[in-house]
């Protein structure tokens, strides 16, 4: 788990040097315009946006849905897992700042969620307001930003 503070070089090096570990989890990731797509609704174009891949790994991030709501958590899964078929659980929770991944090992769904919380609570709000049972998490991490008021 790391919060790389929009830096794609530390999220390089990461996905270069960490080949020994099965998951990365990442917040604050850097999200970049690659170029720009035609809209059939409006005349002008939309960035397509999109941040750092790896061969080796699998990347789960949130669709971004605009510039301005761009996710600030996502997952790295190596390749050498793919048999086991992650897939990112936007059905359950759709937030820019929790990413929700199942898979299914000897018949038994297990789950992987990584959370961001901007000084805002965001995300701790949302888990709040919002019911959600998930059963089986395996790993649920992230950076909270909760601070002491002194």
């Amino acid at each position: 788990m790391q919060n790389v503070c929009k830096n794609s070089l530390i999220i390089n090096t990461l996905l270069e040097t960490h080949n020994q570990f099965d998951i990365i989890l990442i917040q604050e990731s850097l999200w970049l315009e690659i170029h720009k797509i035609s809209s059939s609704i409006d005349h002008e174009e939309e960035p397509l946006m999109e941040t750092n891949h790896h061969p080796n790994w699998i990347l789960f991030a949130r669709f971004p849905l605009e510039r301005s709501y761009l996710p600030r958590v996502i997952t790295y899964i190596n390749i050498c897992l793919s048999s086991l078929q992650f897939l990112l659980c936007n059905d359950i929770i759709n937030h820019r700042d929790i990413s929700l991944i199942f898979f299914f090992n000897n018949n038994i769904c297990y789950y992987i969620m990584n959370i961001y919380s901007d000084s805002f609570h965001s995300a701790l709000k949302y888990f709040k307001n919002t019911e959600i049972n998930i059963n089986n998490i395996l790993l649920m991490t992230g950076d909270f930003n909760i601070r002491e008021n002194l």
